[in-house]
């Protein structure tokens, strides 16, 4: 079995030697233009003509002619061709010119105050894209809910997606002064634990994990949080409030 049998063919190359064969006037004058051999081009005709069980030229030892199924055949992949061209050309170039409409889905907070001005610089780089802005914090379902990309925050644990870091988001430890009175800070898990907590539902909810900036050591201990929420500015207020500790983002 060779290159060119029905299994393996590239239909639309051997529809443009075809072309180039009739174009030229003859196989040896479509293997010069072509940069290959008779031969080559030989097998490439012959493959076509098996492949649509016709036969296409009359071939002499001085002349060639088109039947008039190959008089169809040419007019036809003329028309294929110039499609196939026109396709290449409008998904090639959407490369570097994309357009239509993107839907990503990016955290609740992050994406309502971080994420505006970039969503922003790239509207205005590319102007013919529109953006459909999903807010959600929990992981995205790309295929059920039709979304192209997502931004999101901690620990991808879907092995079939591609994911790219794009930056770490720094998370604090935050309490209301009311809550630790006016003597020294917490510096202890367990003068941590005895404090009312509250706790967000997509990072934590009845453990907290902290790492010590002194050692790098991790540290974990049990909280029963008066109250819980999955959205960070309902913490943020929460904590302004005085109703808890909480881990939040530093940038909140």
């Amino acid at each position: 079995m060779n290159d060119y049998s029905t299994a393996g063919i590239d239909r639309i190359d051997l529809l443009r030697t075809f072309i180039r064969i009739v174009d030229a006037g003859s196989l040896s004058a479509a293997a010069t233009q072509l940069g290959t051999t008779q031969p080559t081009v030989s097998r490439r005709l012959q493959a076509l003509e098996r492949s649509l069980g016709l036969q296409l030229l009359n071939r002499s030892t001085h002349r060639m002619q088109l039947t008039g199924d190959g008089e169809r055949c040419y007019g036809f992949a003329r028309q294929v061709l110039e499609s196939w061209g026109e396709m290449e050309a409008e998904l090639l170039g959407a490369r570097d010119d994309p357009r239509g409409t993107l839907r990503v889905q990016v955290p609740h907070a992050f994406g309502q105050d971080q994420l505006v001005a970039p969503l922003g610089k790239y509207l205005s780089r590319y102007p013919n894209v529109s953006v459909e802005w999903v807010l959600h914090d929990r992981s995205p379902n790309f295929t059920a809910e039709g979304i192209d990309c997502a931004i999101q925050v901690g620990v991808i644990e879907d092995p079939s997606v591609v994911a790219i870091r794009l930056g770490e988001v720094p998370r604090i430890v935050v309490t209301h002064p009311a809550l630790v009175g006016e003597g020294p800070l917490p510096s202890t898990t367990e003068q941590l634990q005895r404090l009312p907590w509250l706790a967000l539902r997509t990072y934590y909810t009845d453990e907290v994990v902290l790492t010590c900036q002194a050692d790098g050591r991790s540290h974990r201990f049990a909280i029963q949080p008066r109250m819980s929420t999955d959205s960070l500015y309902a913490l943020r207020s929460a904590a302004l409030a005085g109703l808890g500790a909480c881990v939040s983002s530093a940038w909140v």
